[in-house]
């Protein structure tokens, strides 16, 4: 893997593309006196009229673990989502969705150090991920996104991605 401000590659430097296209964190560049530092991982070079990323845009770490909090509520009583999940406490898998989330629009870039690229169809293949799941796991984070309240702008942005995100990982009929 190059460094963490690149876009990943394979141990012989192919790069390692994304189902979802360029992360919208590498398309909204960050002045050097907000956010992340230019240079920094995650950083784009500053380009006039552009300040910060998504992420801070829309409040940064705590938007987006209240985002990913309410979303797990919803999987803790789902009789379809729940048994997906083999850790008796969601604790750990609400922490990955938020590292994740938080890295992919323009935040820390902590799930990349801790645990690579995130490979998402490759990490619920495991999973019998059905039409019938993906639209539960839709209706979770509906309620999720709708309780963070954004601005219509940036709502539109982030449902556009987690929509396009949960259909993509269908990977079994019902």
């Amino acid at each position: 893997m190059t460094e963490t401000n690149q876009t990943p590659t394979a141990e012989d430097g192919t790069p390692i593309p994304s189902r979802f296209g360029t992360p919208l964190a590498r398309l909204i560049p960050v002045d050097q006196g907000k956010g992340m530092p230019a240079g920094s991982p995650g950083a784009a070079p500053a380009v006039p009229g552009i300040t910060e990323t998504f992420y801070d845009a829309v409040g940064g770490h705590e938007t987006f673990a209240k985002l990913v909090h309410v979303f797990y509520q919803g999987i803790a009583e789902d009789e379809i989502l729940r048994p997906m999940y083999p850790d008796e406490d969601l604790g750990p898998a609400e922490r990955r969705m938020t590292m994740f989330l938080e890295q992919y629009w323009g935040g820390p870039r902590t799930y990349l150090e801790e645990r690579g690229h995130p490979r998402l169809r490759m990490r619920h293949m495991p999973f019998a991920v059905t039409p019938a799941a993906r639209d539960r796991w839709l209706l979770h984070m509906r309620a999720a996104v709708d309780a963070v309240e954004l601005s219509p702008l940036h709502e539109a942005t982030l449902w556009d991605y987690l929509e396009r995100a949960a259909h993509s990982l269908v990977n079994s009929g019902d």
